[in-house]
Parts: structure tokens; sequence; C-alpha cells
């Protein structure tokens, strides 16, 4: 597996603000690790293109749709036109995290005559884009796997910079396969201290089955001492 990137974890932040840092704490440790972060997926593909990046876990709990949703963000900020479509049909969290309605979403315009102009949502962050889920289906990996869905993903590479996927975890559903296989890059997010090294392993594993090109990890909520560089940097 490629790169492998740092989360600390922060106490006393409002859940929001925590799930958002990028955005409502620009200067603060965490949102300078996410943009090392875009630095370092920028550099994962160098003789490629990269269009379409796809987060997910080996279990639910580790984060990946804070994470994808805060990476997105700093690629906004950085000038990229980024679109963040929330593919986890099982459990969606981006109209939570942005404030939005579940619907019109991902679901309308895979099985509906909806228009990729009606489902998408500005997020309230300049250059970045939403589609949420929309209504939960009963057939989350067959939906994926229909043909509309790679209309979709050839529509929107025409758009914007930047696709980034909030997909399932990939050891509970075979949906994020679907997808990592659509897909330019798939990073896998784990949780310090929480995530069985038995799973990460497994998730490597069905994720390269699938032909997923795997950039690399993030390591969320690790715990960083206070002698730390950063610390001492920004202290």
């Amino acid at each position: 597996m490629g790169h492998k990137f740092l989360f600390k974890r922060r106490k006393k932040i409002k859940p929001l603000a925590r799930k958002l840092v990028t955005s409502s704490n620009p200067q603060s440790i965490i949102s300078e690790q996410f943009r090392t972060v875009r630095t370092n997926i920028k550099f994962s593909m160098p003789n490629r293109e990269l269009k379409t990046l796809l987060f997910t876990s080996s279990s639910i709990g580790e984060g990946k749709s804070t994470i994808a949703a805060n990476v997105a963000i700093a690629f906004a900020q950085e000038g990229k036109k980024v679109l963040l479509i929330d593919a986890d049909l099982r459990k969606p969290t981006m109209h939570y995290t942005f404030l939005k309605t579940i619907t019109p979403g991902l679901t309308n315009l895979l099985t509906s005559y909806w228009n990729l102009n009606q489902v998408v949502k500005e997020s309230g962050i300049n250059g970045l884009d939403l589609i949420t889920s929309g209504p939960i289906p009963s057939n989350p990996a067959e939906l994926l796997e229909l043909t509309s869905m790679d209309m979709l993903i050839t529509e929107v590479k025409e758009k914007y910079d930047l696709i980034i996927f909030d997909a399932p975890p990939v050891l509970s559903v075979s949906d994020a396969q679907v997808l990592a296989s659509k897909c330019d890059g798939t990073i896998l997010v784990i949780s310090s201290g929480s995530t069985e090294k038995v799973n990460v392993i497994k998730a490597k594993e069905v994720l390269q089955a699938s032909y997923a090109n795997i950039l690399g990890t993030i390591l969320n909520n690790y715990k960083i001492g206070k002698n730390h560089y950063y610390y001492q940097y920004y202290g």
C-alpha cells in the first residue's frame, strides 16, 4: 500500500465544526494536515490525471465521510472545481454534514429522469458542489453497476476538475468495490486504535480484487503527544 497520512484527535471542538474543520478553522493543525494529504494525493499519480477519487474504510465508524468532505474542501480551497458525491447509499451523511436535503440526489439520477443540474447542490463552500444520496434504495450495489452510473461519471468529469466519492465500508457490502473499479484512485481510511489490522489487510485484498488503484491510507483519530513536532512548530 502507498502513502500513509496521520490525523490527530482533537478535543473540545463542536461536532459540526470538527466535521468541516478545513472550512471552519483553515489555520488549524488538522487543516494543515488535510493540505498535506491533498499534496500527497496529487503526487501519488504523477503520470496520470486524477479525476475521480474514492474514500472508503474497512468497517463503519472510521471517519471516511468526514475525511472525504475535508479533502474535497481542501482541493476546492486550492482553486479546483470539485464535486463531492455521497455514494454511501446505505448510511448517507453528507446531507447532514452540509445541512442539505437528502433528495434529489444520486439515486434519483440513476433511476429516473432527473438531470445533473437538478440534483447538484451548492455546498456553501466556494468551488465545491455536492450530490447527496437521494432516496435510500433497496439495491445500492446494483444501482452503482448501472450504465447510467458510468454515464454520470463521464458527464461530471467534463464539468469538474475532481470528483470525490464517499463509499460504504468495503468489508460490509460490495458497493465500494463496484465504485473503486470505476475511479482513478482509492483511499482507505483507518481509525487509530479501533481498526483491526486483519480488517485492513482484508480490505486491501478486496479492493485489489476489484482492480482498485489504492493510492494509500489515511490514519484517522491518531493521538499526537504534546512534544510532537506540530505542537513545537505551531505552539
